[in-house]
């Protein structure tokens, strides 16, 4: 099985891609040649990782018949500073709301997503280090950026 995207040029840099019966616009800024009509394509790796791993948890608290009253993913991708301008780290802050009975299992299901499931965390992590926190009905529980900026370093 394979995955497969069409993209069409549609004239000055906008691309137009097919994904899954899905139209989705890319171009760039006026200042840059384009008319901005869709964002740039590198953010859409951070989507992907976003949709991905946030996808897992809501998945895996379901299963359990637990369920959250917020999920929001922040992610941000530090970018080289030489060419080829290129994500070099991902950090991923998961906000989330929900009963307080349910924290521990909402923290399980993110490290679970990141360190066995997310297909795109895992591809990332082989070219860099994905980074993760999350923050539960506004309190920090996990936040591992530190330690792995110190094994990487």
């Amino acid at each position: 099985m394979k995955h497969e995207i069409e993209t069409q040029w549609m004239g000055k840099m906008q691309f137009n891609a097919l994904v899954n019966g899905h139209t989705v616009i890319m171009d760039t800024p006026e200042r840059v040649g384009g008319e901005d009509q869709g964002p740039i394509p590198k953010p859409f790796v951070l989507t992907a990782l976003s949709g991905c791993t946030g996808m897992d948890v809501i998945a895996l608290l379901r299963k359990q018949g637990k369920q959250l009253a917020e999920l929001n993913l922040k992610v941000s991708g530090e970018i080289s500073k030489t060419q080829p301008i290129e994500y070099v780290a991902a950090h991923i802050v998961y906000e989330m709301k929900g009963d307080e009975a349910d924290e521990k299992a909402a923290l399980d299901a993110v490290t679970v997503s990141q360190e066995k499931i997310c297909g795109v965390s895992s591809m990332l992590k082989k070219i860099m280090p994905v980074t993760w926190e999350v923050v539960y009905n506004g309190k920090e529980i996990f936040n591992n950026q530190e330690k792995v900026a110190a094994q990487v370093n």
